[in-house]
């Protein structure tokens, strides 16, 4: 099973992305493919948001919430907390990471709870906050849609579903023969479902891509993965569908880290060599996790589902303490020629006064 929700990842790592500077931000818009300039990549993100949340009696509930959380004490370039303000309704609460990480991140969690339902819990674990932290950035989207046309309970039955060529278990499946859209290429069919809206015109609805084989998922996938989503949307036309869906509930959990390193923004990770100079200019920072937690239930009356996303900034590991030489008792002592050895000098002190 996977679950995850790219709308939040890409949100977290654009308002991370704010700070960024020189080679780290080139490695970031990259991977990220942020193609625009940040002076209208950030508002596009902004507006986008707002367009998304829509208002009314039969729009479906959609929740899209960012905060920062930073260190007391520590400053924040103002241009940097005045992008993240303007254009993604991130304010800053300052906690201490450095006298009460575990503190910091209970606070950090109880928002995450409050803003996705309760649907996300602990999205910063145990050991995930530490002394070092110096900012954390956190999005989080609830959505909650009822189905445009909606399942009847009755008709839920217990049908086969193959996991596998051979193994097919009985799990609920809903039906309805209704009026969507549908479409087929030659690797799959295709269907959208859509949510009640309270613009019939801006609907929100559920995509779903069913392999033309048992077992060809990885093949769909592999399209997705290479930016072929458009090609499955367009076949989809409208039509009479009879629909066979199984109910289902998940949850996902993931630390990106490596998997966004890999994507080519290993910079950023990098503690010797990060640049979030536009953060701050009072200590280096670097990006030290990535952690995204979702939750989807799908059934006949709709869809619930929520994720958030958590990009822990932290500074380098404080350098060792200090050997301690303290004389306060008798000592020798010499003074010599660095390069050759030679001793000029040489003495004892028993008593300095």
């Amino acid at each position: 099973k996977l679950f995850f929700s790219p709308a939040s990842v890409s949100t977290a790592l654009a308002m991370t992305y704010a700070g960024a500077r020189g080679e780290t931000a080139a490695q970031m818009a990259k991977a990220l493919e942020f193609t625009l300039p940040p002076e209208a990549l950030h508002p596009a993100f902004g507006g986008l948001a707002k367009q998304l949340t829509q208002a009314g009696p039969k729009a479906p509930e959609l929740r899209i919430a960012s905060r920062l959380w930073g260190q007391a004490g520590l400053p924040i370039e103002p241009a940097f907390q005045s992008t993240t303000q303007q254009h993604y309704g991130a304010g800053i609460e300052l906690v201490d990471f450095k006298g009460g990480s575990e503190q910091a991140r209970g606070r950090i969690n109880r928002w995450v709870d409050e803003q996705t339902n309760a649907k996300i819990k602990d999205l910063m674990p145990a050991g995930s906050i530490t002394p070092l932290t110096r900012l954390v950035l956190t999005n989080a989207i609830y959505f909650k849609g009822r189905w445009a046309t909606p399942f009847d309970k009755q008709a839920t039955k217990n049908e086969p579903f193959t996991v596998k060529p051979g193994t097919a278990p009985a799990v609920p499946t809903m039906r309805k023969t209704l009026k969507a859209r549908f479409g087929q290429v030659d690797d799959a069919s295709v269907l959208e479902l859509a949510y009640e809206a309270q613009d019939p015109e801006r609907p929100l609805a559920m995509v779903v891509i069913l392999p033309a084989q048992a077992d060809g998922l990885p093949k769909v996938e592999q399209r997705l993965s290479a930016g072929q989503l458009k090609a499955y949307v367009e076949a989809l036309q409208p039509a009479r569908v009879d629909v066979a869906l199984p109910r289902f509930k998940m949850a996902a959990e993931f630390e990106l880290s490596k998997a966004l390193a890999a994507l080519g923004m290993p910079l950023a990770f990098d503690a010797a060599k990060a640049d979030f100079s536009g953060i701050t200019r009072a200590e280096p920072l670097f990006l030290s996790q990535v952690r995204h937690k979702a939750f989807v239930e799908v059934n006949e009356e709709g869809t619930e589902a929520a994720a958030a996303t958590g990009v822990v900034v932290s500074t380098r590991a404080a350098p060792a303490p200090p050997q301690v030489f303290r004389a306060d008792h008798p000592f020798a002592f010499l003074i010599r020629d660095v390069a050759t050895g030679a001793v000029l000098f040489m003495g004892r002190v028993t008593d300095p006064r």
